[in-house]
């Protein structure tokens, strides 16, 4: 169950009753100005993750190695998309839980992670298989570093 859906209106109602007990109506102004402003800053975030992610492709990432390194467990959606800045490929149905998305990077490896209440809880990363090398694919290579002069 999802408690932040009640602590946060619960905690707010109890600072503004005790900003009215304590200060009377200006507490009450100081503590409106202070969430109004709280909200704001969230929402300029908000704002300015989704604009970030506008400008990529969906579901591209610049390296699916570097992200699966990154991710956390119980990191909400937002912030994997921040990380990314770019939207998610989405790999589930609408409206079901857990939520599916994958990103993708340029050599085709890509991660795909599972939210459920809009946390991260798995994730996985997928590497395209690697051609094996072969003996001659080795003589033909060039030496690293040439002779060096006496």
């Amino acid at each position: 169950m999802n408690f932040r859906k009640f602590v946060v209106p619960v905690g707010l109602a109890i600072l503004f009753y005790a900003a009215h007990r304590s200060y009377g109506w200006m507490g009450v102004a100081a503590v409106g100005g202070g969430t109004v402003m709280w909200l704001l800053l969230h929402f300029t975030r908000l704002m300015t993750i989704v604009r970030r992610a506008s400008n990529q492709p969906i579901g591209y990432v610049g390296s699916a190695i570097m992200l699966n390194v990154k991710l956390k467990p119980k990191v909400s959606l937002m912030h994997v998309i921040a990380m990314t800045r770019s939207l998610g490929q989405r790999m589930s149905e609408e409206g079901q839980d857990p939520e599916i998305f994958r990103w993708t990077d340029g050599t085709n490896s890509h991660v795909t992670c599972e939210f459920v209440g809009g946390r991260l809880m798995k994730w996985t990363l997928q590497r395209p298989p690697q051609p094996e090398a072969t003996a001659g694919d080795a003589a033909q290579a060039p030496a690293a570093l040439p002779p060096g002069a006496p």
